[in-house]
């Protein structure tokens, strides 16, 4: 096996590494839906105080956010489900802060 040493990576790179490149990345995933349970959170509790002022028209609005918040995030699941996640290592060599593996090699024939 050769010795590779992997660097590792902070989330808050990966995830800034995840809006630069191609693909999602697994911590920029999990900040999405850590994102999205922050908002669903909210939005019942906004859900809870529309109900409470009966007020119908309020509770058909938040209703409708809660709806959209709700698709979206099916939405994106499906489209990771089928697509998969790419590896922050693979976004770096596409953004250009790690030489390739075929560059690698050459110099250490060298």
């Amino acid at each position: 096996m050769e010795g590779k040493q992997r660097e590792e990576v902070s989330s808050a790179t990966a995830v800034f590494l995840g809006a630069l490149a191609h693909g999602v990345n697994g911590p920029t995933w999990n900040a999405l839906k850590g994102a999205f349970l922050m908002l669903g959170v909210c939005l019942c509790v906004m859900l809870g105080l529309a109900f409470s002022s009966s007020d119908f028209t309020l509770v058909l609005h938040v209703t409708f956010l809660v709806f959209i918040t709700g698709t979206l995030f099916f939405l994106l699941s499906s489209f990771l489900a089928q697509t998969g996640l790419v590896s922050v290592e693979h976004q770096m060599q596409e953004i250009g802060l790690v030489p390739n593996q075929a560059e690698s090699t050459k110099e250490k024939s060298i």
